[in-house]
């Protein structure tokens, strides 16, 4: 492993870590670990850094409504899904997008303040662009784990074990 897929790999797990952590991590000095996120950073592979909140206990996000929206899309000529997807990202509404294999083109994770709002996105937002041929609105009810979190909290058992 190079010391650049080291340095993600850490980040990954935590990003909050220091240069100077991250050198005695991976025994390189700072000013090696700062030229090489630097460098990652330059190339847009570390586009950001992020803090992950757990949507149950953020009174914002707690308020908010979430849908995944599967689309069909008829691709458009020279530019394929690429066009339509361009055109449905930019939506500020518009939280992931994702060129999917199976029984739809794109999935579509959005976020409003209401259902009704969500719902009225979706008819007279995404349904009406040029090519999209059909949409189905899943709301997301409760979170469990994303991105290897999990959201749930873990209640142990602390009862003791019998032993007849």
């Amino acid at each position: 492993m190079d010391a650049s897929e080291e340095i993600l790999n850490l980040l990954r797990d935590n990003a909050r870590l220091s240069v100077e952590d991250i050198s005695a991590m991976t025994k390189k000095t700072p000013e090696e670990v700062k030229a090489i996120m630097a460098k990652l950073e330059a190339d847009g592979v570390i586009m950001k850094y992020a803090a992950i909140i757990n949507p149950e206990k953020d009174a914002v996000a707690k308020e908010k409504v979430s849908a995944e929206i599967e689309i069909q899309v008829a691709p458009e000529r020279e530019h394929g899904f690429d066009g339509i997807a361009d055109r449905i990202y930019r939506f500020p509404q518009v939280k992931s997008l994702y060129l999917m294999s199976g029984g739809y083109d794109l999935k579509v994770i959005i976020e409003g303040d209401t259902l009704q709002e969500v719902a009225l996105f979706v008819a007279r937002k995404l349904s009406t662009l040029q090519g999209v041929r059909s949409t189905k609105t899943h709301f997301i009810l409760k979170t469990y784990k994303e991105n290897d979190i999990v959201y749930v909290e873990q209640n142990p058992d602390n009862r003791e074990g019998v032993i007849a």
